[in-house]
């Protein structure tokens, strides 16, 4: 009992009362705690901002409902993210990474409904997002496009394809990077490796076709199909090797490799400089410089998988994979096995399926010469390939393609512009000229003997293409044309070539031909032409068909005019090349030609752009003669503005250069510029405007067109500014022509025989021309020079009613008050060189004929007169006669208020003249 009651003392039990708290624990923790709420607006406020759909769903709801089980909800999901994106494009940026990673997912579905949804949505990213853009994610969907090319479902390899086509045609230089994993799920697509006992001993796997019975087309289409997406591949990287040269015509496109900036130097600015203007051989954008060493290439650096095809070990690999597979095909859809078809008849499914056999071909051989080794790369594909091509590609050549006339259906294509038969929509004659191309490009010189068998079959196909009068594409004309260029490189002779040409030539004369094709021929002539004429300097055989053609470009151009500018700059562009190499026959039809290619109003350089007419003016100089029927209408290109003053002044320089004025030190070519003929067309130029015109300009009364003071005979018809600065600024340069004639007395004698013949007489002068007059005088005037009497007399008036109108002329006339300081500045000068010509204008002011209005302006110009340095002596000279003038004046002036104008004649008087007394002696001494 004791030990129990001890227990009990020790964990006594604490009773506790109803109504009372539970006593506090000694060791009872304080759990009690504050807590404060905080405000983060921004974050809580996002998911309310983000825009949705007409579901009400945003973008975070649709790309989780891609994971979902059900087909439905994921093809749903697609469709709203495209109507999400194309009505709030700026989502694509925000979540860009998520929405390529979960569209690339859906690659490989199950549904094809989810599937060509997502083929839709992607072709619609396309269109929004850039390469740079997408390039991070591309890798993500080049590993699910992989997935899918290699895919076991039969459906999502067929999708696959065209997943590849929306890359290919958005994004071609990033599908480049990744050629080597692409490549091999082509071939796996059409083929399976063959491993049997036989083979596992080699090292190389060989490939052969595979046939799957459970797709829903035959075996032949899926492999048209896939060898189509092959083709658009190679020719995405063939398109991204800029070091690629093709042997054919290559169309101009409009990439910016293909636009060439050329170098101007202004000679003008270089003549006096002591720098010398560095040449390099072989310039031009990219320069060759011959070196015996060669950099290394920073692809060399790359593993060879990564290099893809621009390897030449991973492209020989490819090429002895996809060949066998590719003459496979060949073999399937060819003549031979497509019964009941006879002869080279070709249906269009079995005609189409060969096109791309060639064309991937074709590709591959582009290809093999962009590597340094390109001998040994032809030599290489010779010795493996030649035999089976000649065997199963020419065994049948050419091939046509059979007409199938379908009666029931024949009226359904009415009225439906986009239905053609279906023999349109195949090239038979692309598909032999492809085959042409491949097969001569593994022929030489060296060779010609071996391979003359089906170069001849080759050759005479071509010949007659060419001749049977046939409408062509630009395509076609292309590969046409570089078929022939290659056999005409094969076999070099004039027996062999003379054929070809003459036939290409036929092609060229066909009615009607289309731009691009024009263009082909233009550059095969060309191309030709410049090869003939390098191997001719040594061997004197020129072919007659080229001369012909050459012969004919000239009046091509004249009657082409601005039809079509770009035809005409080509045009001009071989003209000159031929020129520059005196070639004898172009330079006869040129000279032939020239006055329609010449013409004012309708000619080739008064229509085309600027670039053309710099062109057309450089022909100029290669002319074996100018007449003066030619040297008038070159007169009046430079006077009617229709090309700059800068081509005019560039033009009068040829001009003067092939004149017996030049200076040259050897002997010119005899007769080609008559001396009366060039003196005639600087004078036109001079005077800016025709005997008609001048003659037309008399009948002009009044203003604003007309300038007239009854002080002086002559009147002014003022001019546009435009034509005015035009007028100068060719004025200048004749005036420097005449200024270099060595004998200037008698230059300066026939522009005064001139003048007196032409202008002396004339009422109404363009202020232009009498600007121009006195600038020539100005410039040619010497001690030895001698003015007649009618000449000083016309040039006074020229000058006071040139004086008169700068002095009359409103500040706010804009147009007129730039001509000021030209008109001014000649004026003056001549007053200075001709004390006499002063003289004769100041007797001209008899101020008692004119009306009161103009006596300020006699007041203005005398007051000017007497302040000008250059012409103090002689207004001193003069003093008697500007003495009495102010006496008339102020004869008129009596009885009236002195007005400010005459207060500041006076003064100009007293100040300049009356301090320098000067009797009439002197003065007569002088005249």
């Amino acid at each position: 009992m004791t030990k129990k009651r001890k227990r009990q003392e020790d964990f006594q039990k604490v009773k506790l009362k109803v109504g009372k708290k539970k006593p506090k624990l000694e060791n009872a923790t304080d759990t009690t705690f504050k807590t404060k709420a905080i405000q983060i607006p921004e974050q809580l406020k996002e998911d309310g901002v983000l825009p949705t759909q007409n579901r009400k769903l945003n973008i975070k709801d649709l790309l989780s409902q891609m994971h979902h089980y059900s087909p439905g909800v994921k093809h749903n999901a697609l469709l709203g993210l495209k109507d999400l994106l194309s009505q709030y494009p700026f989502v694509i940026d925000a979540h860009l990474s998520n929405i390529v990673s979960e569209v690339a997912a859906v690659f490989t579905d199950k549904d094809s409904g989810v599937r060509g949804a997502a083929v839709h949505l992607l072709q619609f990213l396309a269109s929004k997002i850039k390469a740079e853009q997408i390039a991070p994610f591309f890798p993500l969907v080049s590993a699910h496009l992989s997935s899918a090319m290699t895919h076991i479902s039969e459906g999502i390899q067929e999708d696959s394809l065209k997943v590849l086509d929306v890359l290919l045609e958005a994004y071609p230089a990033l599908l480049r990077d990744r050629s080597s994993i692409l490549l091999k799920n082509f071939v796996e697509l059409i083929s399976h490796q063959q491993l049997s006992k036989r083979l596992k001993s080699r090292e190389k796997l060989s490939w052969m076709l595979s046939v799957n019975p459970n797709r829903r087309i035959t075996s032949q289409q899926w492999r048209l199909n896939v060898l189509t997406r092959l083709k658009k591949f190679l020719q995405a990287v063939v398109d991204g090797s800029s070091e690629i040269e093709d042997e054919g015509l290559q169309e101009q496109k409009d990439s910016p490799r293909s636009v060439r900036n050329p170098v101007c130097i202004s000679w003008k600015v270089h003549a006096n400089n002591p720098q010398h203007i560095q040449l390099f051989e072989n310039g031009g954008l990219r320069p060759k410089i011959n070196s015996s060493f060669r950099l290394r290439s920073l692809a060399s650096t790359m593993d060879s998988a990564e290099k893809g095809l621009s390897s030449a070990e991973n492209l020989k690999g490819f090429i002895e994979i996809i060949i066998p597979l590719l003459i496979e095909c060949w073999i399937e859809a060819s003549p031979a096995q497509s019964a009941p078809i006879l002869g080279n008849l070709l249906e269009s499914e079995y005609q189409q399926l060969m096109q791309q056999v060639l064309s991937i071909i074709h590709l591959l051989w582009k290809l093999t010469k962009r590597h340094d080794e390109t001998y040994k790369m032809e030599v290489w594909l010779r010795m493996n390939y030649l035999v089976d091509f000649k065997h199963h590609f020419m065994r049948h050549f050419p091939y046509s393609v059979q007409e199938t006339v379908k009666h029931k259906k024949k009226d359904s294509c009415k009225g439906n512009k986009y239905c053609m038969p279906s023999s349109n929509s195949v090239d038979h004659l692309l598909l032999n000229l492809t085959l042409c191309d491949i097969m001569v490009s593994l022929a030489s010189t060296s060779t010609l003997q071996v391979d003359s068998g089906w170069l001849d079959m080759i050759r005479k196909f071509v010949t007659d293409t060419l001749q049977d009068g046939s409408k062509l594409n630009s395509k076609q004309v292309n590969r046409l044309l570089g078929v022939t260029w290659r056999l005409m490189q094969i076999q070099q002779n004039k027996v062999a070539t003379e054929p070809l040409i003459k036939a290409v030539y036929t092609l060229y004369q066909q009615r009607n031909l289309l731009f691009p094709v024009r263009t082909l021929l233009l550059k095969f002539f060309s191309r030709v032409y410049q090869k003939e004429d390098l191997r001719t300097q040594r061997i004197r055989s020129r072919s007659k068909v080229l001369s012909r053609w050459l012969a004919g470009l000239p009046q091509q151009l004249a009657l082409l005019g601005l039809k079509n500018p770009e035809l005409s700059n080509q045009l001009i562009d071989i003209i000159h090349s031929a020129a520059a190499r005196s070639n004898k026959e172009l330079l006869q039809s040129l000279q032939a030609t020239a006055a329609q290619i010449y013409d004012p109003l309708d000619g080739a350089l008064v229509l085309l752009p600027a670039e053309a007419q710099r062109r057309l003016v450089q022909l100029v100089y290669f002319l074996p003669c100018l007449p003066a029927g030619l040297l008038a209408c070159l007169s009046r290109c430079c006077i009617m503005g229709r090309i700059s003053s800068d081509l005019a002044a560039t033009l009068i320089g040829i001009l003067h250069m092939r004149s017996s004025f030049a200076g040259w030190k050897c002997q010119v070519q005899d007769n080609s510029v008559n001396d009366v003929d060039y003196f005639s067309f600087l004078f036109s130029t001079l005077i800016g405007f025709s005997r008609e015109e001048l003659t037309s300009l008399q009948g002009i009364r009044g203003k604003p067109h007309i300038s007239q003071t009854q002080l002086s005979p002559v009147r002014l018809y003022l001019t546009d500014l435009d034509q005015f600065l035009h007028h100068w600024a060719v004025t200048e340069m004749i005036c420097h022509s005449l200024s270099t004639i060595p004998s200037q007395s008698q230059c300066f004698d026939i522009l005064q025989t001139g003048i007196c013949k032409y202008l002396v007489g004339l009422v109404v002068i363009p202020d232009s021309t009498a600007g121009s007059v006195l600038c020539a005088i100005n410039k040619l005037l010497n001690q030895a020079c001698i003015l007649s009497e009618n000449l000083h007399k016309f040039l006074a008036s020229c000058c006071y009613s040139l004086l008169y109108f700068l002095l009359t002329l409103d500040k706010e006339d804009a147009e007129h008050v730039q001509k000021r300081d030209m008109l001014w500045g000649s004026c003056i000068s001549a007053l200075a060189l001709l004390p006499r010509l002063l003289r004769l204008m100041l007797q001209s002011l008899q101020v008692s004929r004119i009306c009161r209005e103009e006596l300020p302006v006699v007041a203005q110009l005398l007051r000017l007169l007497m302040q000008h340095g250059q012409l103090r002596s002689h207004m001193i000279t003069n003093e008697f006669l500007v003495q009495q003038i102010i006496k008339d004046i102020m004869t008129l002036k009596s009885g009236e208020v002195q007005e400010q104008w005459l207060t500041d004649l006076h003064y100009c008087f007293n100040i300049y003249l009356a301090s320098h007394p000067q009797g009439p002696g002197p003065v007569n001494a002088v005249y």
